[in-house]
């Protein structure tokens, strides 16, 4: 004879919250600030770079 399963509150209810707003979003890989933001001022062109 196979075992009940035991009711589980917290499981019935994110069970419950997933009908009404969906999964959640996969996480993303979040980029450091100083390769996000562009530089604030540009860098002058020097010789050695043409």
């Amino acid at each position: 004879m196979a075992k009940r399963k035991k009711y589980d509150v917290k499981k019935a209810i994110r069970a419950m919250a997933r009908e009404r707003v969906g999964t959640v979003p996969a996480h993303k890989v979040i980029v450091p600030k100083t390769e996000r933001k562009r530089p604030k001022y540009k860098k002058p062109i020097l010789a050695d770079e043409i």
